[in-house]
């Protein structure tokens, strides 16, 4: 119980003795909210009731209540606070800004052939990846929020003297997309705890010595039903038959059908909108890298072409749709998605995996 000795009155210039507390302060378990009388109290009302937004905003809560989600999925804010990068760390163009203007001015080009020092500059950076996913992978349990993996892969990535590439790119707020159940991709790490029975996929990119590193994969948390686990490992089986193809000489549009037919005959749908994509010293570039069948990609791969393979296969349908903060993709009838990507490098005889 409140000590009401020696309270004064919260209104402006009042300062007489009080007795009268906010109802919805005592609710809220907020301490001090004294009146002097109801007078006071409604005076003083406008202002006062911010006292209780910035308690509600500061409790777990969702942020899209109005929202008709597709799934059980939720969002649960507030988001932590942008997780800071050392000073000395090299950073991409949209560190700042948000914009990276290297990539937008590099739309339409032809597809990039790196030479032998920047094959080297993407081992590096693809290695770093590599490390920082399989530390943030390691963390995963029921329990854990997405946030707390952000932080984790954060800290990681900058242990290593690199930037995290999500960060800020088109003002995405953190470090790692963490896509649960029916996100197909691009979810933003928040204060949901992670359950026994979902499955989350971590897309982690790297920026190095002036280059990006990019993978992702997903992974069960606890016990996950047949079907979960058939759907991961459909997903898996689809980057792994796609590479087998890479080699100089074959059409980008290839990979799509033998994608297309492994995800059907096992019952699942494959994700449209999102595709794979060239990758160097930009986040994103030529060439583009659809997975699904009777796709119009463009392009021939050559030695030195580096490119990531991303597919998102689905329970459901491949229809997707955005969440209200215009980043989280996902299923429209709220079934599940599983992704698997590697970035890769074409060689005279075939593929080198980066990641």
């Amino acid at each position: 119980m409140a000590d009401l000795s020696n309270q004064t009155c919260q209104s402006p210039d009042c300062g007489k003795p009080a007795k009268l507390q906010c109802p919805t302060c005592i609710k809220l378990k907020i301490d001090g909210s004294f009146f002097c009388s109801q007078e006071c109290f409604k005076a003083n009302w406008g202002t006062h009731k911010a006292v209780h937004k910035a308690k509600l905003d500061s409790q777990p809560h969702d942020p899209f209540p109005r929202y008709s989600y597709t799934g059980n999925l939720r969002a649960v804010y507030p988001l932590s606070a942008q997780r800071e990068v050392p000073k000395e760390i090299e950073r991409p163009d949209y560190s700042v800004t948000s914009i990276p203007v290297s990539e937008e001015k590099a739309r339409g080009a032809a597809i990039k052939v790196l030479s032998p020092e920047e094959i080297e500059g993407m081992r590096k950076v693809c290695k770093l990846a590599r490390e920082v996913l399989d530390i943030g992978a390691a963390a995963i349990r029921p329990g854990i929020t997405t946030d707390e993996i952000d932080r984790i892969i954060h800290e990681a990535t900058i242990e290593r003297n690199a930037y995290p590439s999500p960060l800020n790119y088109y003002k995405f707020p953190k470090s790692v997309c963490t896509s649960v159940n029916e996100v197909i991709c691009h979810g933003i790490p928040d204060q949901r705890p992670l359950k026994d029975g979902d499955i989350v996929n971590l897309d982690v990119t790297c920026y190095y010595g002036g280059f990006h590193g990019d993978l992702n994969e997903t992974y069960l948390v606890g016990k996950v039903d047949e079907k979960g686990q058939l759907l991961v490992n459909t997903a898996r089986e689809c980057l792994e038959k796609a590479i087998a193809l890479v080699k100089p000489g074959v059409r980008y549009r290839d990979f799509g059908k033998v994608i297309e037919d492994h995800a059907k005959k096992n019952g699942f749908s494959v994700v449209r909108t999102f595709c794979g994509h060239g990758i160097n010293q930009l986040f994103h570039c030529a060439p583009n890298v659809p997975h699904y069948a009777n796709n119009k990609a463009v392009g021939i791969m050559k030695p030195g072409h580096v490119f990531t393979i991303e597919p998102m296969i689905c329970e459901g349908t491949w229809r997707d749709e955005l969440w209200p903060d215009n980043w989280t993709a996902v299923t429209m009838d709220g079934k599940r998605s599983a992704q698997f990507e590697h970035t890769m490098l074409v060689t005279e005889t075939g593929v080198e995996i980066l990641t």
